[in-house]
Protein backbone atom coordinates (compact mmCIF):
# COMPACT_ATOMS: atom_id res chain seq x y z
CA UNK A 1 0.00 0.00 0.00
CA UNK A 2 2.88 2.34 0.77
CA UNK A 3 3.98 2.23 -2.87
CA UNK A 4 0.70 3.85 -3.93
CA UNK A 5 1.20 6.90 -1.73
CA UNK A 6 2.47 9.99 -3.53
CA UNK A 7 5.61 11.33 -1.90
CA UNK A 8 6.90 14.89 -1.76
CA UNK A 9 3.70 16.04 -0.04
CA UNK A 10 2.85 17.11 3.49
CA UNK A 11 1.56 13.75 4.70
CA UNK A 12 0.06 15.38 7.78
CA UNK A 13 -2.51 17.05 5.53
CA UNK A 14 -3.29 13.79 3.74
CA UNK A 15 -3.61 11.95 7.06
CA UNK A 16 -5.95 14.57 8.53
CA UNK A 17 -8.09 14.58 5.38
CA UNK A 18 -8.29 10.79 5.41
CA UNK A 19 -9.39 10.78 9.05
CA UNK A 20 -11.97 13.48 8.30
CA UNK A 21 -13.41 11.40 5.45
CA UNK A 22 -13.58 8.43 7.78
CA UNK A 23 -15.39 10.55 10.40
CA UNK A 24 -17.88 11.73 7.77
CA UNK A 25 -18.72 8.11 7.04
CA UNK A 26 -19.01 7.24 10.73
CA UNK A 27 -21.16 10.28 11.56
CA UNK A 28 -23.54 9.52 8.69
CA UNK A 29 -24.41 6.06 10.04
CA UNK A 30 -27.19 6.42 12.66
CA UNK A 31 -26.69 4.12 15.63
CA UNK A 32 -22.95 3.82 15.03
CA UNK A 33 -21.33 3.58 18.46
CA UNK A 34 -18.03 4.79 17.01
CA UNK A 35 -19.79 8.06 16.17
CA UNK A 36 -19.65 8.97 19.86
CA UNK A 37 -15.87 9.28 19.58
CA UNK A 38 -15.60 11.58 16.56
CA UNK A 39 -14.55 15.19 16.80
CA UNK A 40 -18.10 16.58 16.76
CA UNK A 41 -18.69 15.13 20.26
CA UNK A 42 -15.59 16.80 21.64
CA UNK A 43 -15.34 20.26 20.05
CA UNK A 44 -17.53 22.89 18.38
CA UNK A 45 -16.35 21.72 14.97
CA UNK A 46 -16.45 18.48 13.03
CA UNK A 47 -15.08 16.74 9.97
CA UNK A 48 -16.69 19.32 7.66
CA UNK A 49 -14.51 22.11 9.05
CA UNK A 50 -11.44 19.90 8.73
CA UNK A 51 -12.38 19.04 5.14
CA UNK A 52 -12.92 22.68 4.07
CA UNK A 53 -9.80 24.02 5.80
CA UNK A 54 -7.58 21.36 4.24
CA UNK A 55 -9.23 21.85 0.84
CA UNK A 56 -8.27 25.51 1.04
CA UNK A 57 -4.74 24.61 2.17
CA UNK A 58 -4.27 22.23 -0.77
CA UNK A 59 -5.71 24.81 -3.18
CA UNK A 60 -3.32 27.46 -1.88
CA UNK A 61 -0.37 25.19 -2.55
CA UNK A 62 -1.38 23.79 -5.94
CA UNK A 63 -3.02 26.79 -7.58
CA UNK A 64 -0.78 29.31 -5.86
CA UNK A 65 2.26 27.69 -7.45
CA UNK A 66 0.63 27.73 -10.86
CA UNK A 67 -0.38 31.36 -10.34
CA UNK A 68 3.25 32.29 -9.75
CA UNK A 69 4.49 30.25 -12.72
CA UNK A 70 1.83 30.83 -15.37
CA UNK A 71 -0.40 33.67 -14.22
CA UNK A 72 -4.04 34.07 -13.28
CA UNK A 73 -5.59 32.91 -16.56
CA UNK A 74 -3.94 29.49 -16.52
CA UNK A 75 -4.42 28.96 -12.79
CA UNK A 76 -8.01 30.16 -12.94
CA UNK A 77 -8.75 27.80 -15.83
CA UNK A 78 -7.41 24.90 -13.80
CA UNK A 79 -9.56 25.84 -10.79
CA UNK A 80 -12.60 26.10 -13.06
CA UNK A 81 -11.83 22.64 -14.42
CA UNK A 82 -11.73 21.30 -10.89
CA UNK A 83 -15.12 22.90 -10.20
CA UNK A 84 -16.54 21.07 -13.21
CA UNK A 85 -15.08 17.77 -11.99
CA UNK A 86 -16.68 18.30 -8.59
CA UNK A 87 -20.00 19.17 -10.23
CA UNK A 88 -19.99 15.97 -12.31
CA UNK A 89 -19.10 13.95 -9.21
CA UNK A 90 -21.93 15.57 -7.26
CA UNK A 91 -24.54 14.83 -9.94
CA UNK A 92 -23.34 11.24 -10.22
CA UNK A 93 -23.50 10.87 -6.45
CA UNK A 94 -26.97 12.44 -6.40
CA UNK A 95 -28.30 9.92 -8.92
CA UNK A 96 -26.71 6.93 -7.17
CA UNK A 97 -27.75 8.03 -3.68
CA UNK A 98 -31.33 8.80 -4.78
CA UNK A 99 -31.64 5.40 -6.43
CA UNK A 100 -30.12 3.71 -3.38
CA UNK A 101 -32.43 5.34 -0.84
CA UNK A 102 -35.51 5.17 -3.09
CA UNK A 103 -35.03 1.46 -3.80
CA UNK A 104 -34.48 0.72 -0.10
CA UNK A 105 -37.59 2.69 0.86
CA UNK A 106 -39.72 0.79 -1.67
CA UNK A 107 -38.27 -2.64 -0.93
CA UNK A 108 -38.37 -2.34 2.85
CA UNK A 109 -41.62 -0.34 2.90
CA UNK A 110 -39.83 2.41 4.80
CA UNK A 111 -41.05 5.74 3.42
CA UNK A 112 -39.40 7.45 6.40
CA UNK A 113 -36.10 7.14 4.53
CA UNK A 114 -37.35 9.56 1.88
CA UNK A 115 -38.50 12.09 4.45
CA UNK A 116 -35.36 11.86 6.58
CA UNK A 117 -33.04 12.19 3.60
CA UNK A 118 -35.17 15.06 2.19
CA UNK A 119 -35.94 13.00 -0.91
CA UNK A 120 -39.73 13.22 -0.65
CA UNK A 121 -39.84 16.18 -3.12
CA UNK A 122 -38.13 13.93 -5.64
CA UNK A 123 -40.93 11.41 -5.26
CA UNK A 124 -43.63 14.09 -5.71
CA UNK A 125 -42.07 16.08 -8.57
CA UNK A 126 -39.15 14.09 -9.97
CA UNK A 127 -38.51 16.14 -13.12
CA UNK A 128 -38.51 19.48 -11.31
CA UNK A 129 -36.41 18.01 -8.49
CA UNK A 130 -33.85 16.76 -10.99
CA UNK A 131 -33.68 20.18 -12.64
CA UNK A 132 -33.22 21.88 -9.26
CA UNK A 133 -30.53 19.35 -8.36
CA UNK A 134 -28.68 20.20 -11.57
CA UNK A 135 -28.87 23.86 -10.53
CA UNK A 136 -27.58 22.90 -7.04
CA UNK A 137 -30.72 24.43 -5.52
CA UNK A 138 -31.98 21.06 -4.30
CA UNK A 139 -29.66 19.28 -1.87
CA UNK A 140 -30.89 16.17 -0.06
CA UNK A 141 -29.32 15.19 3.25
CA UNK A 142 -25.64 14.19 3.01
CA UNK A 143 -25.41 15.83 -0.44
CA UNK A 144 -24.67 19.40 0.60
CA UNK A 145 -20.90 19.28 1.07
CA UNK A 146 -19.84 19.07 -2.58
CA UNK A 147 -22.11 21.98 -3.65
CA UNK A 148 -20.48 24.03 -0.89
CA UNK A 149 -17.04 23.05 -2.17
CA UNK A 150 -17.99 23.91 -5.77
CA UNK A 151 -19.19 27.44 -4.95
CA UNK A 152 -16.33 28.17 -2.55
CA UNK A 153 -13.81 27.03 -5.14
CA UNK A 154 -15.57 29.17 -7.75
CA UNK A 155 -15.23 32.22 -5.49
CA UNK A 156 -11.58 31.32 -5.05
CA UNK A 157 -11.12 31.47 -8.82
CA UNK A 158 -12.04 35.15 -8.73
CA UNK A 159 -9.92 35.85 -5.67
CA UNK A 160 -6.88 33.90 -6.87
CA UNK A 161 -4.70 36.96 -7.68
CA UNK A 162 -5.18 38.16 -4.09
CA UNK A 163 -3.09 35.23 -2.87
CA UNK A 164 -0.13 37.54 -3.50
CA UNK A 165 -1.71 40.00 -1.04
CA UNK A 166 -2.99 37.75 1.76
CA UNK A 167 -4.08 40.60 4.05
CA UNK A 168 -6.36 41.96 1.33
CA UNK A 169 -7.72 38.50 0.54
CA UNK A 170 -8.52 37.77 4.18
CA UNK A 171 -10.03 41.23 4.65
CA UNK A 172 -12.39 40.79 1.69
CA UNK A 173 -13.23 37.27 2.83
CA UNK A 174 -14.01 38.50 6.35
CA UNK A 175 -16.37 41.17 4.99
CA UNK A 176 -18.23 38.54 2.95
CA UNK A 177 -18.41 36.31 6.03
CA UNK A 178 -19.88 39.17 8.06
CA UNK A 179 -22.48 39.83 5.37
CA UNK A 180 -23.40 36.13 5.31
CA UNK A 181 -23.98 36.07 9.05
CA UNK A 182 -25.59 39.43 9.70
CA UNK A 183 -27.42 40.50 6.52
CA UNK A 184 -27.94 37.49 6.08
CA UNK A 185 -26.57 36.58 2.65
CA UNK A 186 -27.07 33.07 1.28
CA UNK A 187 -27.94 31.17 -1.90
CA UNK A 188 -31.61 30.19 -2.29
CA UNK A 189 -32.77 26.63 -1.81
CA UNK A 190 -35.62 25.06 -3.78
CA UNK A 191 -37.11 23.52 -0.63
CA UNK A 192 -37.15 26.86 1.18
CA UNK A 193 -34.68 29.03 3.05
CA UNK A 194 -31.07 29.02 1.99
CA UNK A 195 -28.31 26.45 1.61
CA UNK A 196 -27.60 24.47 4.77
CA UNK A 197 -23.89 25.22 4.34
CA UNK A 198 -23.85 28.92 3.53
CA UNK A 199 -20.96 29.23 1.03
CA UNK A 200 -20.54 32.94 1.69
CA UNK A 201 -19.74 32.15 5.32
CA UNK A 202 -17.69 28.99 4.79
CA UNK A 203 -15.48 30.65 2.19
CA UNK A 204 -13.63 32.37 5.05
CA UNK A 205 -12.33 29.04 6.37
CA UNK A 206 -11.33 28.03 2.84
CA UNK A 207 -9.56 31.38 2.30
CA UNK A 208 -7.63 31.01 5.57
CA UNK A 209 -6.51 27.56 4.46
CA UNK A 210 -5.50 28.89 1.03
CA UNK A 211 -3.41 31.68 2.55
CA UNK A 212 -1.70 29.21 4.90
CA UNK A 213 -1.06 26.79 2.04
CA UNK A 214 0.36 29.44 -0.25
CA UNK A 215 2.55 30.77 2.54
CA UNK A 216 3.82 27.29 3.33
CA UNK A 217 5.39 27.06 -0.13
CA UNK A 218 7.76 29.92 0.65
CA UNK A 219 10.83 29.07 2.79
CA UNK A 220 10.52 30.33 6.35
CA UNK A 221 6.99 31.67 5.91
CA UNK A 222 5.05 28.98 7.76
CA UNK A 223 3.27 29.86 10.98
CA UNK A 224 5.96 29.79 13.69
CA UNK A 225 5.33 28.36 17.14
CA UNK A 226 4.52 31.02 19.72
CA UNK A 227 3.90 29.89 23.28
CA UNK A 228 1.26 32.56 24.03
CA UNK A 229 -0.59 31.63 20.82
CA UNK A 230 -0.40 27.96 21.74
CA UNK A 231 -1.75 28.70 25.22
CA UNK A 232 -4.60 30.74 23.73
CA UNK A 233 -5.43 27.89 21.33
CA UNK A 234 -5.49 25.43 24.21
CA UNK A 235 -7.86 27.70 26.11
CA UNK A 236 -10.13 27.95 23.05
CA UNK A 237 -10.28 24.16 22.81
CA UNK A 238 -11.11 23.81 26.50
CA UNK A 239 -13.94 26.32 26.17
CA UNK A 240 -15.06 24.59 22.98
CA UNK A 241 -15.20 21.26 24.79
CA UNK A 242 -17.23 22.76 27.63
CA UNK A 243 -19.66 24.38 25.18
CA UNK A 244 -20.02 21.11 23.26
CA UNK A 245 -20.83 19.30 26.48
CA UNK A 246 -23.56 21.83 27.30
CA UNK A 247 -25.07 22.31 23.84
CA UNK A 248 -25.06 18.76 22.47
CA UNK A 249 -24.63 16.32 25.35
CA UNK A 250 -26.01 17.89 28.53
CA UNK A 251 -28.64 20.47 27.63
CA UNK A 252 -29.81 20.48 31.25
CA UNK A 253 -26.59 22.24 32.26
CA UNK A 254 -27.32 25.32 30.16
CA UNK A 255 -29.63 26.64 32.88
CA UNK A 256 -26.67 26.87 35.25
CA UNK A 257 -24.90 29.41 33.03
CA UNK A 258 -25.40 33.19 33.28
CA UNK A 259 -28.11 34.26 30.84
CA UNK A 260 -25.79 36.22 28.45
CA UNK A 261 -23.37 33.27 28.28
CA UNK A 262 -26.19 30.75 27.84
CA UNK A 263 -27.67 32.85 25.02
CA UNK A 264 -24.37 32.97 23.14
CA UNK A 265 -23.61 29.27 23.65
CA UNK A 266 -27.10 28.23 22.58
CA UNK A 267 -26.80 30.28 19.37
CA UNK A 268 -23.79 28.39 18.01
CA UNK A 269 -24.78 27.31 14.51
CA UNK A 270 -23.12 25.23 11.82
CA UNK A 271 -24.91 26.56 8.75
CA UNK A 272 -23.22 29.96 8.74
CA UNK A 273 -20.03 28.79 10.51
CA UNK A 274 -20.41 30.40 13.92
CA UNK A 275 -17.25 32.23 15.06
CA UNK A 276 -16.81 29.74 17.92
CA UNK A 277 -16.71 26.89 15.41
CA UNK A 278 -14.22 28.83 13.29
CA UNK A 279 -11.97 29.50 16.29
CA UNK A 280 -12.19 25.86 17.36
CA UNK A 281 -10.95 24.43 14.08
CA UNK A 282 -8.20 27.05 13.73
CA UNK A 283 -6.97 26.41 17.28
CA UNK A 284 -7.00 22.65 16.68
CA UNK A 285 -5.12 23.06 13.39
CA UNK A 286 -2.44 25.28 14.96
CA UNK A 287 -1.76 22.88 17.82
CA UNK A 288 -1.86 19.77 15.61
CA UNK A 289 0.48 21.28 13.02
CA UNK A 290 3.11 21.99 15.66
CA UNK A 291 2.57 18.79 17.64
CA UNK A 292 3.27 16.58 14.63
CA UNK A 293 6.51 17.36 12.74
CA UNK A 294 6.22 17.30 8.97
CA UNK A 295 8.87 14.63 8.69
CA UNK A 296 7.56 12.36 11.46
CA UNK A 297 8.53 8.79 10.58
CA UNK A 298 5.25 7.29 11.73
CA UNK A 299 3.45 9.19 8.95
CA UNK A 300 5.11 6.73 6.56
CA UNK A 301 4.31 3.75 8.75
CA UNK A 302 1.82 0.99 8.03
CA UNK A 303 -0.71 2.29 10.57
CA UNK A 304 -0.97 5.66 8.82
CA UNK A 305 -0.99 4.30 5.26
CA UNK A 306 -4.77 3.67 4.94
CA UNK A 307 -5.73 7.18 6.04
CA UNK A 308 -2.94 8.90 4.10
CA UNK A 309 -3.94 7.03 0.95
CA UNK A 310 -7.62 7.86 1.47
CA UNK A 311 -6.73 11.50 2.04
CA UNK A 312 -4.79 11.66 -1.22
CA UNK A 313 -7.84 10.39 -3.15
CA UNK A 314 -10.37 12.57 -1.37
CA UNK A 315 -13.11 12.95 -4.00
CA UNK A 316 -13.75 9.27 -4.87
CA UNK A 317 -13.37 8.29 -1.21
CA UNK A 318 -15.89 10.93 -0.12
CA UNK A 319 -18.45 9.78 -2.71
CA UNK A 320 -17.93 6.16 -1.74
CA UNK A 321 -18.29 7.02 1.94
CA UNK A 322 -21.72 8.57 1.37
CA UNK A 323 -22.86 5.45 -0.50
CA UNK A 324 -21.47 3.04 2.09
CA UNK A 325 -22.87 5.04 5.01
CA UNK A 326 -26.45 4.27 3.97
CA UNK A 327 -25.58 0.58 3.59
CA UNK A 328 -24.13 0.75 7.09
CA UNK A 329 -27.37 2.26 8.34
CA UNK A 330 -29.38 -0.61 6.87
CA UNK A 331 -27.03 -3.12 8.49
CA UNK A 332 -27.30 -1.53 11.94
CA UNK A 333 -31.07 -1.35 11.68
CA UNK A 334 -31.03 -5.11 11.17
CA UNK A 335 -28.74 -5.65 14.18
CA UNK A 336 -26.91 -3.26 16.54
CA UNK A 337 -24.80 -5.84 18.40
CA UNK A 338 -21.06 -5.42 18.73
CA UNK A 339 -20.32 -7.84 15.93
CA UNK A 340 -22.35 -5.82 13.46
CA UNK A 341 -20.87 -2.56 14.76
CA UNK A 342 -17.40 -3.91 14.14
CA UNK A 343 -18.33 -5.29 10.74
CA UNK A 344 -19.92 -2.03 9.54
CA UNK A 345 -16.97 0.14 10.55
CA UNK A 346 -14.30 -2.29 9.38
CA UNK A 347 -16.04 -2.94 6.07
CA UNK A 348 -16.70 0.76 5.50
CA UNK A 349 -13.10 1.75 6.14
CA UNK A 350 -11.78 -1.19 4.15
CA UNK A 351 -13.97 -0.37 1.14
CA UNK A 352 -12.98 3.30 1.19
CA UNK A 353 -9.28 2.45 1.38
CA UNK A 354 -9.68 -0.14 -1.37
CA UNK A 355 -11.24 2.46 -3.66
CA UNK A 356 -8.43 4.90 -2.84
CA UNK A 357 -5.87 2.21 -3.66
CA UNK A 358 -7.59 1.36 -6.94
CA UNK A 359 -7.71 5.01 -8.02
CA UNK A 360 -4.09 5.58 -6.99
CA UNK A 361 -2.99 2.47 -8.87
CA UNK A 362 -4.86 3.54 -12.02
CA UNK A 363 -3.17 6.95 -11.93
CA UNK A 364 0.30 5.67 -11.16
CA UNK A 365 2.85 5.81 -13.95
CA UNK A 366 4.18 2.39 -14.85
CA UNK A 367 7.88 1.95 -14.10
CA UNK A 368 10.15 2.42 -17.03
CA UNK A 369 11.77 -0.82 -18.20
CA UNK A 370 15.42 -1.03 -17.41
CA UNK A 371 17.70 -0.70 -20.39
CA UNK A 372 19.59 -3.93 -20.84
CA UNK A 373 23.15 -3.67 -22.05
CA UNK A 374 24.29 -6.63 -24.13
CA UNK A 375 28.01 -7.03 -24.31
CA UNK A 376 29.43 -7.03 -27.80
CA UNK A 377 30.26 -10.49 -29.07
CA UNK A 378 32.92 -11.38 -31.58
CA UNK A 379 31.22 -13.13 -34.48
CA UNK A 380 34.31 -13.37 -36.59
Amino acid sequence: MGGLIRQGRDLRVDLARGIALWFIFVDHVPGNVLGRLTIRNVLLCDATEVFVLLAGYAAGIAYGRQLEREGWLRAGARVSGRCFTLYVAHIFLFVVFTAQVGYSAATLDASAYLDEMHLDPFGDRPYLALLQALLLAYQPAFLNILPLYIVVLGLFTLALPLLRRPALLLGASLLLYAAARWVPLNLPSWTGGGWFFNPFAWQLLFAIGAVLGHGATAPGKGLPWRRPVGAACLLVLLLSFAATLVVYLRRDLIGLLPLPVATVVDAVDKSALHPFRLLSILALAYLAAHAVPRGARWLRGAAAHPFVLAGQQGLPVFCAGIFFSFLGRLALEWSEDWGMQLAVNAAGLGAMVAIAAMVAWSHAKPPRPALSVHPATDTA
